[in-house]
């Protein structure tokens, strides 16, 4: 019988993670700074989830005490971001939670989380493409009073034909992650400084039209409401994952990737605090379940005009979160593309601007493809699952190398080793729990078409532990 190493695979050194950062093909370029990182980080966090969840989860999971699940949310994160700091110091490889279980738990097991991270980016940037298509159309709507049909605004399953705007974002956001990763920082630092003057506006104008009265009850659903909501808003926390994808493309990854991961996290969550605590107090929380609260809720105080600003805001917001996405999602396919896990030729970067534009080519299509014909609007929680699984084997994968090598150097060291990547993972599990049962299984489904290709296709194609 197989041993459960042989089953798992062969797993990768760190020294062969950060050698394969130097093949001449598949090579990336460092050109992001520590500054770049944060605000990739905090820009990749704001977006979909303050200016759509906030309210929708206020309104039927939470009530005023959305500002708890946010806090419990960020706590969860932050005890998997610690982890996910000491593994992106000691291996500055794209590929996230991908290549750090390939370093500590096994060619299988990375498999599985790249897998599970292809689902989490790819229909985490086509609902967020959709969000942007039907922010920019109450925008032209409400605003500029050009009302267009629906045959061009929704997809088939929402009473359209096809979401013109959700594909053309989509081949937008392909053309800048084609032209490189400086492209990009600069596009999200233009992206995040909007988002955040306008989340400014909200808390200053909306903070003077705050009643007390709407925060009572507090806890309308319980404790229960509190955790569900965690649940849902989990998607608004996915940003630093995706800063960690970019380790390779950091010029100083070993004090970057802890401060970018970290820092993002902890300015991200201080803002979702405030906007929510501030939206629950300008409007009876039942009144937040549309698809844009906190414009409706300025609208409901006759402040229209802010409600606009809000709008060109949530645009800026949603526009550079599906750019993030696709970044993520091109960098981790691009690590197993390095590997042979998925077909090489894929993963090949561009001669001109250092990208792998062939993986992005790709990921832009099927984005593309989703956003413009398939309405997405309950997938958050597919999203989150996938997310809770990613932070899950990172925290196991601290533990592991922890006890296997613990005299390895590491530029950052996750604190209080065992206490929080046990608490993480059990984090992660009291989230994952109170998910849907249809949201279980979706990802069991994805999970096991993974497993065939993985036996069918990539452990035979390997490049890793001599199999090629």
């Amino acid at each position: 019988m197989a041993s459960a190493a042989s089953f798992l695979g062969p797993r990768k050194t760190i020294e062969e993670c950060v050698a394969s950062t130097e093949l001449e093909t598949h090579r990336l370029r460092r050109n992001l700074g520590t500054f770049d990182v944060v605000v990739m980080g905090v820009g990749a966090m704001i977006g979909a989830g303050i200016f759509v969840l906030t309210g929708q989860a206020a309104a039927t999971k939470a009530g005023p005490a959305i500002t708890l699940s946010y806090v419990l949310a960020g706590a969860v994160c932050a005890l998997a971001a610690l982890c996910y700091a000491e593994l992106a110091a000691m291996v500055p490889a794209a590929g996230s939670a991908y290549t750090y279980t390939f370093a500590t738990l096994g060619q299988l097991i990375a498999f599985v989380i790249g897998w599970d991270l292809v689902l989490e980016f790819t229909i985490g940037a086509s609902a967020v493409a959709v969000g942007f298509a039907g922010y920019l159309n109450a925008l032209l709507d409400q605003v500029f009073g050009v009302t267009l049909p629906d045959a061009i605004t929704a997809p088939p399953g929402d009473g359209g034909t096809v979401n013109v705007f959700g594909i053309a974002i989509v081949l937008l956001v392909g053309y800048l992650l084609v032209r490189g990763i400086g492209m990009t920082a600069k596009a999200t630092i233009a992206f995040v400084a909007t988002t955040l003057v306008v989340l400014a506006l909200v808390l200053v104008v909306g903070g003077t039209s705050v009643d007390s009265g709407n925060w009572s009850p507090y806890f309308p659903f319980g404790w229960s409401g509190v955790v569900g909501g965690a649940a849902l808003v989990f998607f608004a926390y996915i940003g630093f994952d995706i800063v960690a994808t970019t380790a390779e493309e950091s010029k100083n990854p070993q004090r970057s990737m802890p401060i970018g991961i970290l820092g993002s996290l902890a300015i991200v969550t201080i803002i979702y605090c405030a906007v929510s605590a501030v939206l629950t107090g300008m409007a009876p929380f039942k009144q937040l379940a549309g698809e844009a609260p906190i414009a409706d809720a300025f609208k409901g105080l006759g402040k229209d005009w802010v409600a606009a600003i809000v709008y060109v805001g949530a645009l800026a917001a949603t526009l550079k979160t599906v750019m993030l996405l696709m970044l993520g999602q091109s960098r981790v396919a691009f690590a197993m593309c390095r590997d042979g896990l998925l077909p090489e030729r894929f993963g090949r970067t561009h001669e001109r601007f250092g990208t792998p534009h062939k993986i992005t080519l790709i990921t832009m299509v099927v984005v593309a493809a989703l956003a413009g014909f398939v309405p997405l609007s309950t997938l958050a929680e597919l999203v989150n699952i996938g997310t809770l699984f990613a932070f899950m084997l990172v925290s196991a994968g601290v533990l592991y190398l922890r006890s296997a090598e613990p005299g390895r150097h590491r530029p950052f060291r996750t604190p209080l080793v065992p206490a929080v990547p046990l608490l993480a993972i059990a984090g992660c599990i009291y989230l994952a729990v109170t998910l849907p049962t249809d949201t279980w299984l979706r990802f069991v489904v994805w999970m096991l078409l993974g497993f065939v290709v993985y036996f069918g296709y990539a452990r035979g194609a390997s490049r890793v532990g001599g199999a090629r």
